[in-house]
């Protein structure tokens, strides 16, 4: 017997719309990274984009449990002396809630070409609203 491993342009990719209000952004990203990866599929290849795309509309409604709203930091440093900034989970949320999941998300993911490649396959908007009806999403629970 021989192991079938997938190819590019062989896997059918669907379009799915996931609703993160009042959902636990680790474990929502945790599940939507598995959807963007493929792992959930039979003919999950590691090297392979078997993934599907994933729309995620309420980004501004997600929660985090304890006190990490205040607690958690994100930061960012130019490799200039001195210039480490750090920024919490409420300020990203009033800036731009949609960054907050998509650290989430993209840190789950492969750091390599593959990884790069399913960056594009995720879309997060702060509101019920979006651009991609013409694809038919599904929606999906978690």
């Amino acid at each position: 017997m021989k192991t079938w491993n997938a190819k590019a342009g062989e896997v059918a990719q669907k379009w799915l719309l996931i609703d993160a209000t009042d959902k636990t952004v680790g474990r929502l990203a945790s599940e939507i990274a598995m959807i963007i990866r493929g792992k959930r599929k039979a003919s999950f290849t590691p090297h392979v984009d078997t993934g599907d795309n994933v729309i995620v509309i309420n980004s501004d409604k997600v929660k985090f449990t304890g006190k990490k709203w205040d607690v958690k930091k994100y930061y960012t440093h130019s490799r200039y002396f001195g210039s480490t900034k750090e920024t919490t989970a409420r300020e990203y949320l009033e800036k731009d809630s949609t960054q907050v999941l998509r650290f989430a998300i993209e840190g789950m993911l492969p750091k390599n070409r593959l990884g790069r490649k399913l960056h594009s396959k995720l879309k997060i908007y702060t509101g019920a609203e979006h651009p991609h009806s013409a694809q038919k999403p599904e929606a999906w629970t978690i």
